[in-house]
């Protein structure tokens, strides 16, 4: 079947990022989630097409296929600014906004997830204070070959990285390892892919610094 045929609920369910997307255009994924992707792009007078093509937009998942460990510093730096940070600046308003909704409504479920809007709130802000000091002092040296001088930067960037994972247990934690209950609504679940996607794209973002970026520097 041809994406354009897929329903709402499965686009959400399978392809990480899509539920931005709905939402940018104001399309209903829960409850309108059985009409097809032709069919809600028509009810909120968008081309079919142009909703297509958005969501093939939308970036891969986690897998690399590059070896980086050839690219030079300044291709690594552009990668990491374009496919994570720009990407986590999308990811994370839009996971905490289906967090709230599913607290709000199912809060009162054992297998509610209460807490986890609150602890991505921490996270994005974390990560935005995070990448803006990568982007303002640490990229900038890194790029004009100050390794030597960097090494104090890169320290407190490697303990951030840290936190970040100790934050991404946590989420674990209060989700049964990203696994939805069953009888789950389509925005729990669709909040559950946006985790794994999210988690998998930390994971390698930081991968990429600590294991390469960083030690070039050393």
């Amino acid at each position: 079947m041809s994406l354009i045929e897929q329903t709402v609920g499965r686009t959400a369910l399978t392809l990480p990022g899509a539920t931005r997307v709905f939402h940018d255009h104001n399309i209903d994924f829960c409850c309108g989630g059985r009409i097809s992707l032709r069919e809600a792009a028509e009810r909120v007078g968008l081309a079919p097409q142009a909703l297509v093509d958005e969501l093939e937009a939308l970036p891969a998942g986690a897998n690399e296929e590059n070896d980086w460990q050839s690219a030079s510093n300044d291709e690594l730096i552009d990668h990491i600014l374009t496919r994570y940070h720009d990407v986590h600046r999308q990811q994370l308003p839009e996971l905490v906004r289906m967090a709230r909704r599913v607290e709000q409504v199912h809060g009162q479920r054992d297998t509610c997830p209460n807490g986890l809007a609150d602890l991505l709130t921490t996270i994005h802000q974390e990560m935005e204070s995070h990448m803006q000091k990568e982007e303002q002092i640490l990229f900038p040296m890194l790029r004009r070959g100050m390794g030597a001088q960097a090494q104090g930067p890169i320290k407190v960037m490697r303990h951030e990285h840290d936190d970040h994972g100790e934050n991404l247990e946590q989420v674990m934690a209060l989700t049964d390892n990203i696994t939805p209950p069953k009888g789950a609504c389509t925005t729990w679940r669709a909040l559950y892919t946006g985790l794994r996607e999210f988690r998998g794209d930390l994971m390698q973002h930081i991968h990429l610094e600590n294991n390469l970026l960083f030690e070039r520097a050393g």
